[in-house]
């Protein structure tokens, strides 16, 4: 019975609100607008939104791009295609915050799911980067942080210029994250 009324309360508390717009210039030009899941992954959304606010993502590139798979960005210390830019160390930095430790929930990670990419396979690793799936990645389910959904846009996700097929590094110029912000 309790927690039937747990459920009740959550389904008449107010829903949360939280959008990420991103600018995108490049090979593909748009808007992509991301629902943010704050009550899914509070302090992952936060970190976002910090950055964000500082306007850390203005000019950050989609440095790993895999055809099929998925478009990461968000290296605040590599990524920045207006500072010095290196394709080769874009996708090691963070943000010089502390790692997040993982919130993971029973989210599938379908077409147009945003997640926390992290080092390797230590899952309190997630910091700044993200990425946005072009596909269903079941493999990853349960072993990333979901953090949102594409709700307006994913016709830029699509045209977001690939990578390697295997590494998904960029050749040349990256698509850039010109402009990002927050709002609730």
């Amino acid at each position: 019975m309790r927690k039937l009324a747990a459920v009740f309360a959550l389904m008449a508390a107010p829903a949360l609100a939280t959008e990420m717009t991103i600018e995108v210039e490049g090979y593909a030009n748009g808007t992509i607008t991301i629902d943010l899941l704050e009550d899914v992954a509070p302090g992952h959304v936060a970190r976002l939104k910090e950055i964000a606010d500082a306007g850390r993502y203005d000019g950050v590139a989609f440095h790993r791009v895999i055809e099929g798979f998925m478009a990461q960005t968000g290296d605040v210390q590599f990524g920045n295609t207006t500072k010095d830019y290196d394709g080769r160390r874009a996708g090691t930095g963070s943000s010089g915050l502390p790692d997040l430790k993982q919130e993971f929930s029973d989210i599938n990670f379908d077409r147009g799911v945003v997640g926390m990419a992290r080092k390797g396979n230590s899952v309190d690793t997630a910091n700044s980067q993200f990425f946005v799936m072009f596909a269903e990645g079941g493999f990853l389910n349960g072993q990333y942080t979901v953090i949102g959904s594409v709700t307006e846009g994913m016709d830029v996700v699509d045209q977001i210029k690939r990578g390697h097929p295997r590494s998904g590094a960029i050749e040349g110029k990256p698509d850039v994250m010109k402009k990002v912000t927050v709002t609730e």
